[in-house]
């Protein structure tokens, strides 16, 4: 079973994103903010990472950098969850690390979609 993180500070998203990945067979551990993301990110192994951009304590560009900087999880990939949807906030996500990025609002289903494409090719 694919092991994934969700960082997300919006509670009533993240457990609409969590419901819709679970019902895929993910295992998903949560996290409400950037320094809860980290933490799970240097305790546990992930298949894929899903950041909020914008989150209390660390942005997730800040926990992308972290991450990147951590030779033992450096091959984790990283999906970016945003409102911020302009071509230099995309081009800022992918350049700090992240391998995809997603603009909010997103359909639920597309996101399982992406993540299966993600993990699955």
């Amino acid at each position: 079973m694919k092991r994934l993180l969700l960082a997300e500070d919006e509670d009533v998203l993240r457990m609409l994103i969590m419901d819709t990945l679970e019902d895929e067979g993910y295992a998903i551990d949560e996290a409400s903010d950037g320094l809860q993301a980290l933490a799970a990110i240097q305790e546990n192994e992930y298949d894929l990472i899903l950041l909020d951009y914008m989150m209390p304590g660390m942005s997730g560009i800040e926990v992308i950098e972290k991450v990147r900087e951590m030779e033992e999880k450096n091959h984790v990939k990283i999906l970016m969850l945003t409102a911020k949807s302009q071509k230099k906030d995309e081009e800022a996500v992918i350049e700090a690390g992240a391998d995809y990025f997603l603009a909010k609002p997103f359909s639920p289903l597309k996101l399982a979609e992406l993540v299966e494409d993600i993990l699955h090719g």
